[in-house]
């Protein structure tokens, strides 16, 4: 089984896109800050939010469902308790990998993610994680 590190790098490499569920329009956010960083270093962002039509200068979706195209990765800044089904949200959307932010760990979300055959991350920042391994696109 591939370590961690090496499931980050695989996800940083193989993905153009970013589809942040719980993307934030206040920049004093990280759920603003890291997807603002990631599209600056390279990478497309498609913000999810129920209540946003903008973010990083984005149309705002407002489920996962309602993204129009294949969706690859997800990267979600919601609480932990949310995990589980955006996991289940991302299995339904065809996604390939998905991300939990720093400090969203879910056992659950994991298996249903793995179940799926879907790279997993959790707990770590995609800022983090990009300056660590200096993958730019």
């Amino acid at each position: 089984m591939a370590s961690t590190d090496d499931v980050v790098e695989q996800i940083l490499n193989r993905y153009d896109t970013i589809t942040v569920v719980g993307a934030s329009a206040n920049p004093e956010k990280a759920a603003n800050e890291v997807p603002a960083y990631m599209q600056k270093a390279g990478w497309r962002i498609i913000p999810v939010n129920p209540s946003a039509d903008e973010i990083v200068g984005e149309n705002v979706y407002r489920t996962l469902a309602d993204v129009p195209q294949q969706v690859g990765l997800v990267d979600v800044f919601r609480p932990a308790a949310d995990a589980a089904e955006i996991a289940r949200q991302a299995v339904a959307a065809n996604a390939t990998a998905l991300w939990l932010q720093l400090g969203i760990i879910s056992d659950e979300a994991r298996e249903i993610a793995e179940r799926a055959g879907l790279l997993y991350v959790e707990d770590r920042c995609l800022i983090i994680e990009q300056r660590r391994t200096g993958i730019t696109k």
